[in-house]
């Protein structure tokens, strides 16, 4: 049985179903989210600055009439200081009912990942919050972070989403 579909967070997606993600990087590591969360990407560009906003809410943008705010993954992974150049990527995602942009430093490709290619995550216990990795994916001599998408951008640091109350 593979992490992703031992997973919580995953339950009642087959066993043995392939796993598409687009991988991305962030400084040197390279990551991989479910391509079925990505409405587009687009290359970075001004945003309007929302005051008092974390660091890693880099502001919002208007596309096409909807307000999406954008978040810099590498400010947020703490992974130092960002640069933008032409290889910087904004990916479009679909979350619930929102859509929220994710810089990156670039966007590799999208990879069919096998159950075998998977391997559940290490446990990092209270060192850092992990909840959103879900595995580590394996081609050749490449290691992709995998996350759930969802869960990292509904976790209530990210303040993104409302919850409902039953």
């Amino acid at each position: 049985m593979n992490a992703i579909a031992e997973s919580p967070r995953t339950a009642g997606k087959p066993v043995d179903a392939p796993l598409e993600v687009l991988s991305f990087r962030l400084g040197n590591e390279e990551y991989g989210l479910s391509i079925q969360k990505v409405q587009e990407l687009r290359g970075y560009d001004v945003v309007t600055r929302i005051a008092n906003a974390p660091d890693f809410i880099k502001g919002v943008v208007n596309l096409r009439g909807i307000i999406v705010p954008i978040i810099d993954m590498r400010i947020k992974f703490n992974l130092g200081t960002p640069t933008y150049d032409q290889f910087t990527v904004v990916v479009i995602l679909n979350i619930g009912n929102r859509v929220v942009g994710m810089v990156v430093d670039s966007v590799s490709d999208v990879i069919t990942l096998t159950p075998e290619q998977v391997r559940p995550a290490p446990e990092m216990h209270s060192a850092l919050n992990t909840d959103y990795i879900v595995g580590i994916g394996t081609i050749d001599d490449r290691m992709l972070i995998l996350i759930d998408i969802d869960r990292l951008m509904s976790s209530a640091e990210m303040g993104l989403t409302v919850e409902e109350t039953a």
